[in-house]
């Protein structure tokens, strides 16, 4: 991951010739699958996104949603400030469809936000991708993963490689490695992260482009692996 200061946001142009360029394999995927998409959502603060993350987490995007919405009614159908998320009671929120290890990340959170860990919009925005790693994960529930999708999706840094995602490891193995033909893929044949840290050498400063291209991959071979809502 790039220094958010000094890297600007996708610059589909430079970051297609670049990475074709760099990598010509990465960029005949690039060609199959075509222009470079990739919508960032909304400008939530950090909070926001991040409990809008944790609600998500294991859960089918349908049953997550309602849990949003019932959590989004019950403060007036906005996201709550973080005061207001450690002052509501526990059965409340409990019957909003929280299981008892979100509701302990959602108040972790809120603390963690009071308390300048997690910051704001506009200071996120001035902070390193290494930076926000490190203070997010602080948080409980969030891992490295969660991060890097918010970097990715949100914040618009072109340089993140995730290489724990089960999308970008199944892309990297269908694009650069020898699998066997008319065998099923299976988890065995996931790329492995040193191999895909070592390529994306190559894919500096926009291993966030290539890792969308990687994506793609998993859909051209007619088994979607998209990244996630």
């Amino acid at each position: 991951m790039t220094d958010g200061r000094r890297i600007p946001r996708y610059d589909i142009a430079r970051a297609s010739q670049e990475l074709t360029e760099a990598d010509p394999v990465l960029g005949r995927l690039m060609e199959r699958a075509g222009p470079f998409t990739l919508r960032l959502k909304s400008q939530h603060s950090p909070f926001e996104a991040l409990l809008e993350s944790i609600i998500y987490q294991q859960l089918h995007g349908k049953a997550a949603a309602a849990i949003l919405k019932r959590l989004l009614s019950h403060f007036g159908e906005l996201h709550p400030a973080p005061e207001h998320l450690l002052a509501a009671p526990e059965d409340r929120l409990r019957g909003c469809g929280l299981s008892a290890s979100k509701l302990l990340a959602l108040r972790d959170l809120a603390a963690k936000t009071l308390d300048g860990t997690v910051p704001t919009l506009v200071q996120i925005r001035r902070m390193s991708d290494a930076e926000i790693v490190e203070r997010l994960t602080q948080v409980r529930g969030i891992g490295t993963w969660t991060v890097e999708m918010l970097l990715i999706f949100r914040l618009g840094r072109p340089d993140v490689l995730p290489v724990s995602d089960y999308g970008v490891r199944k892309g990297f193995a269908l694009t650069f490695g020898r699998l066997p033909k008319r065998k099923p893929f299976d988890a065995s044949m996931l790329a492995k992260p040193a191999d895909m840290l070592r390529r994306g050498e190559r894919w500096r400063p926009w291993r966030s482009v290539a890792s969308w291209y990687l994506w793609r991959a998993c859909d051209l071979a007619g088994k979607a692996s998209p990244p996630p809502d």
